[in-house]
This record gives structure tokens, sequence and C-alpha cells, in this order.
């Protein structure tokens, strides 16, 4: 396990799936862990549960809502006045198809854009501003890998195109500011055993068939995706930095 001693380290969607995951992880590394939540502090407070109470700070935030991401980075700062690791993961999948109403489609776009691009891409702008004054950091972004291959359910456009924006920004300001010390980093998960995941295999045959197409006949467990955010948030994976890192068991080779 990557120690993380020391560091401080900012999740989004903490409460449930890979985020619930990927705090307690990081709390097991011993990082000050600060763990967003929308709407569910229970799930958040459990996925902390194990971590002293100085190490770590449970905030809310409503992510659809301007100006949340900016308030939320201001309290994660204020907290030791320092961040070191941002993980974007909070996300939301909102399912429409080309059958459904134009206005279905459109909301769900604007949905999706609006948690899955705007409020992340608020939080690198700020953390970047931040880690350049401070000597680096890192940035950890949540992809997936509908980015690369589209997704296996057509009700996913918006989700998709979320996910790929989300990276493009990502990339770039690993690429821009590479000589600050910035470090980004996109993880590009498959099928993982999430809520999120379970509900979208219903419009694809459900779990059985999802399942049935994958190249290992199961699914990514939330804690792989967590463990690999631990070792990229210790910082010293410096050359892999603008990298995608695929975890999907071999489903999809590219």
């Amino acid at each position: 396990m990557s120690d993380l001693t020391d560091r401080t380290i900012l999740i989004t969607g903490a409460s449930r799936g890979i985020g619930y995951e990927t705090a307690r992880v990081l709390g097991e590394a011993g990082s000050n862990v600060i763990a967003h939540y929308g709407g569910h502090r229970e799930g958040a407070m459990d996925a902390t549960a194990g971590i002293p109470e100085e190490r770590k700070m449970i905030i809310q935030a409503d992510l659809a809502t301007p100006g949340a991401a900016a308030a939320l980075w201001n309290e994660a700062v204020a907290w030791r006045g320092r961040v070191d690791v941002v993980v974007n993961n909070a996300a939301i999948m909102p399912e429409v198809g080309i059958e459904d109403a134009e206005a279905d489609w459109e909301d769900a776009l604007a949905a999706a854009f609006a948690i899955n691009v705007m409020a992340p891409a608020v939080l690198i702008r700020l953390a970047t501003q931040h880690f350049i004054a401070n000597g680096g950091g890192v940035l950890i972004t949540m992809s997936s890998w509908a980015v690369h291959r589209g997704s296996d359910n057509p009700k996913l456009a918006a989700y998709a195109a979320s996910k790929a924006a989300l990276a493009a920004v990502t990339k770039t300001m690993a690429r821009a500011h590479a000589r600050d010390g910035v470090l980004g980093y996109c993880i590009a998960p498959g099928t993982v055993r999430t809520d999120m995941s379970v509900r979208s295999a219903c419009n694809q045959g459900g779990e059985d068939a999802v399942t049935a197409s994958l190249t290992m006949g199961e699914w990514v467990p939330p804690r792989e995706v967590a463990d690999l955010v631990a070792f990229l948030a210790s910082g010293t994976r410096r050359h892999l930095s603008g990298a995608t890192l695929d975890i999907n068991g071999a489903s999809y080779i590219r």
C-alpha cells in the first residue's frame, strides 16, 4: 500500500461506489481525507469511519449548483491550509436515448455536463493555481472506458461525452503545467460494481448479460480502482503524468 502520511486529499463523491472505497483506502494509507458528498452523508460518514477525527473532514456540496465547487475548494483548503491531491470522482449517469423526447435529451446533457464537467473543471482550475503556488500537486480524474470506445449502453451518450470533456481538461493541465510540478492522471475503469453500473445494466440485458461480455467474467471491484488512486496520489509517479490508466480486466485493450 502507498504511504500517504501527511498528504491532504480531497475526493468528491465519497459516499458511494468508487469514491466510498477510495476514501477508505486513502485513510488506511495515512492521508488527511476531505470527503465530499452530495446527498448521502451517511455513506460519507461510513466511508471515513475508520479514519481518526483529526485526519478527516466531511463536506456537503451540491455540485450542480453554480459556485458550489469553488465553495467546496475554499472550505477544503481552509482546513489545513493546503491540499496536495484532488480526486474528481463525483459523477452522474443520466440515461436517455435518441428515441426519447428532445427536451429529455437536452436535460440529460445539461445535467451531465454540470456535475461531470463544469464542477470538476472549476476544482481543477483552482487546484492547479494552488499547486503552482505551493510547489506542485496531483490531479486524478475518474474517467471511463466509454471515453475511448463509446458506451455499450446507447442511453449513456451524455455520460460518455462528459467524461471525455473532463479528461481533456485534466490532460491539458498536465501538459501545460508539468514544469510547475502539477501531475495529472485519468483513470478509465470498465464495468465496476457500483449502484450506477447495476442500474445501467438493466438497459443492456441485465447483470448476467453484462458479466458474460467481460473477458474475466466479472466486474471490476471498486477496491482495485481505489488502490490505483492511492498509488497515483503519492506524487512519486511523475513520469506517468498525462497518462490514462485502463482498469477493465482486459475487456478493452488499446
